[in-house]
């Protein structure tokens, strides 16, 4: 099976101080794609610069050709069906169908609060999620679009042409729980998964790969309940967030043996995140895009 590295670039530096030269380097060093998180501000890059996703995609599609680009991941905590569609197609557009959208039923960080509302429970969330991505699978593909939920409401909202890529751009859905898989299952093109977050401070590499494989077994399961192919979804893996943390990232070797395993349990990418000197995300620069030329074609062998 093959196995696609990507990475994501967290938008935390000004596009002409490293954000520009950051994405076009992404581009030379072959990544497939090169997602960005669609955060209002997140964890401890709070108290400094923090840029949108959108935007920030926007100018990577105008100084990039080939690079495929997206978010990890949009969410309904502040956004909308109706104008997330429409800054979508253009960003197809502009990009010349080159936009992947990670979207997810969203968290409890500052982006729950950030408009002056409580933050939803649990079960709010998937509510939310469970109307928001079925009617943004509309917006992309129909021409005008007429809804009223119980979150979410559209009035004739028009988007033409709709997407460069037919009949919409893939979505990639983030999922662990029953409902939001799902939703993958129904309405992805890929499946994004962190692995178990309760594994992360105390669990061990093989607990985390037993969850993974019992994660993807229920994907699987949500896929054979309507009738479709678990095999006609990517799987991806955004690491950081298993027990190994950043250590894949510390040689080529400790990576080809991370990612081989992952391969074997069924994901078809891996994204890693760009380098951030003094965080959670520090690595050296020179060993990351050693892996990033040199790990894939080991990964082949």
């Amino acid at each position: 099976m093959s196995l696609r590295l990507s990475t994501v670039i967290l938008p935390y530096r000004r596009w002409h101080e490293g954000g520009r030269s950051t994405w076009t380097r992404a581009e030379q060093l072959g990544f497939h794609t090169a997602y960005t998180y669609d955060h209002l501000s997140w964890r401890s890059f709070r108290d400094g610069p923090w840029f949108g996703a959108v935007p920030t995609l926007t100018a990577a599609a105008a100084v990039t050709e080939r690079l495929r680009l997206g978010t990890l991941v949009t969410s309904p905590n502040f956004r909308h069906p109706v104008t997330l569609a429409k800054e979508l197609i253009s960003l197809d557009d502009i990009s010349g169908g080159r936009i992947t959208l990670g979207i997810g039923a969203g968290g409890t960080g500052f982006d729950a609060t950030a408009l002056g509302q409580e933050p939803w429970t649990p079960r709010e969330r998937a509510d939310r999620f469970g109307e928001f991505l079925p009617l943004l699978d509309r917006l992309l593909t129909e021409d005008a679009v007429s809804y009223e939920g119980d979150f979410y409401s559209a009035h004739e909202a028009r988007n033409i042409p709709g997407c460069v890529q037919r009949p919409r751009l893939p979505f990639a859905v983030a999922a662990t729980g029953p409902r939001g898989l799902a939703l993958a299952a129904r309405h992805g093109q890929a499946w994004v998964t962190t692995g178990d977050p309760k594994l992360f401070e105390n669990g061990t590499p093989q607990q985390s790969d037993r969850a993974l494989r019992q994660q993807g077994d229920r994907l699987a399961d949500a896929c054979a309940a309507i009738g479709r192919e678990v095999g006609e979804l990517d799987r991806v893996l955004l690491t950081g967030f298993t027990p190994e943390r950043s250590r894949p990232l510390e040689s080529v070797d400790a990576f080809v043996d991370f990612a081989g395993r992952h391969r074997d349990l069924g994901f078809t990418e891996l994204v890693v995140h760009w380098p951030i000197p003094d965080s959670d995300f520090a690595a050296d620069q020179k060993v990351f895009e050693r892996i990033a030329m040199e790990a894939p074609a080991q990964l082949k062998e």
